[in-house]
């Protein structure tokens, strides 16, 4: 019950009247957020692991986040959720799925940008190796950690099992995360910088 408040909260705080009406009234940035929503749900039926409930697969949030910015981006999180749910077996309940899969590295993803945009320089490679690259990183590394935070709290699993079996692929997921959502984001805002909402052609490229 308290999983499912928190999910229906944070997706109230990302609700923008205006943002939602150019949705509705933009083809393309409907077909932006399902195609990313497509791309996702994809991504995470590539998983592994050695006990229920604990997957290991690719995000992809923090490219989505830069694509979409992070009102949109949970909503793609949304449907991503629903049509993974609706394709594939799994033993995680909905909306703990949603929260840690999808909302909690939306905002991560969405604060780490942040903190860039405003603290460091506004570069091109700065965008692509920082907000893309180590920012995806992150995102997976600290999706692991807080996913074994919420199973132990719940007595799901004891810290030594989570530490042995889960929690030392923080170390090892977070290259082929910062890898594809690099390489993703380098390649839009190469040829389709007007998809990138987060990109800002006057302040990454006349430097």
């Amino acid at each position: 019950m308290a999983t499912t408040l928190i999910c229906l909260l944070a997706f109230a705080v990302s609700f923008d009247k205006a943002q939602f009406l150019a949705l509705l009234k933009t083809p393309q940035r409907q077909t932006g957020v399902l195609c990313c929503a497509l791309v996702m749900a994809i991504l995470w039926q590539v998983k592994a692991g050695i006990l229920p409930f604990l997957d290991i697969h690719i995000l992809a949030i923090t490219a989505v986040t830069l694509v979409l910015g992070w009102r949109l981006s949970l909503l793609s999180t949304l449907l991503a959720s629903l049509l993974h749910y609706a394709f594939a077996e799994s033993s995680i309940e909905f909306f703990s799925f949603w929260l840690l899969t999808g909302i909690i590295p939306v905002y991560i993803s969405y604060a780490l940008f942040a903190i860039c945009y405003h603290y460091l320089p506004r570069h091109f490679f700065i965008y692509i190796f920082v907000c893309a690259f180590i920012c995806a990183g992150l995102v997976a590394a600290s999706k692991i950690v807080l996913t074994s935070f919420y199973y132990w709290s719940l007595g799901q699993y004891d810290w030594q099992t989570l530490q042995y079996n889960y929690l030392f692929y923080s170390v090892i997921m977070w290259f082929p995360e910062a890898m594809l959502n690099g390489m993703a984001i380098t390649l839009m805002i190469t040829y389709r910088p007007h998809w990138v909402r987060t990109f800002y052609d006057q302040e990454y490229l006349d430097r």
